[in-house]
């Protein structure tokens, strides 16, 4: 099926394109909502405007639209216009994204795909978060944290690389700390510099950290694709 795929840049979306492929879909476009503002109940903020090089990497052209709104309701409508338009130019058949528990995201999604005839592919949907997360990484995913927002992750987690070894210090901090090992409550943001869907890696060649205590971003000033192709 023909597919446009909601991408954020993030791991959750970019995995979820990763198994649409695998399962036998061709995903024809990425739909890119540039929120706002990191206020967006719906839309991932930290470094969208990098999502570019992702794109280029993967070799899917992508839909950039920006949103005048913070307003829900006003960024499905543009988020619907998109998919009309990847529908129209592109004869798309269904959308896929990254939702893993968030009923509000994909009730919002699915109302809109009903709307234009489209079928829903969410390929993670309730995973276990530990299987899905050692399966990112065992499947080559690289990402860092572009941001955190939650009890339990500190300074020294904002841009920072996850391993497996990490990861097994994050389970114990979400148990601890009860927060979605997934980051699916908005615990923290990803953003993907590799992957087996990526033609060239991304390397962030400048960047802008930022921390008050609680809330820490990590910005992408610059950064490139790198030359070394697989």
């Amino acid at each position: 099926m023909k597919l446009a795929a909601l991408f954020s840049g993030g791991k959750d979306s970019t995995y979820a394109i990763y198994q649409a492929r695998k399962m036998g879909h061709d995903v024809k476009c990425l739909l890119t909502i540039m929120p706002l503002s990191e206020d967006s109940h719906l839309l991932h903020h930290p470094n969208i405007s990098a999502t570019k090089l992702q794109a280029e990497s993967m070799k899917i052209p992508q839909i950039r639209l920006e949103s005048k709104s913070d307003n829900t309701q006003d960024e499905l409508e543009l988020l619907k216009h998109g998919l009309e338009q990847a529908k129209k130019d592109l004869s798309i058949q269904g959308v896929v994204h990254g939702g893993i528990l968030s009923e509000f995201q994909r009730t919002k999604f699915e109302s809109i795909a009903q709307d234009l005839g489209l079928q829903v592919i969410v390929p993670i949907w309730k995973k276990d978060q530990k299987q899905y997360m050692k399966e990112l990484l065992d499947s080559g995913f690289e990402f860092v944290i572009s941001a955190v927002s939650c009890d339990g992750l500190d300074e020294s987690w904002v841009g920072k690389k996850i391993t497996i070894q990490d990861l097994t210090t994050l389970m114990e901090k979400s148990e601890k700390f009860k927060f979605n090992l997934s980051f699916e409550g908005g615990e923290a943001e990803t953003f993907v510099t590799n992957c087996p869907l990526f033609s060239n890696p991304i390397e962030i060649t400048q960047f802008h950290k930022s921390w008050d205590g609680y809330r820490g971003r990590f910005e992408i000033v610059q950064a490139k694709m790198k030359n070394n192709a697989r």
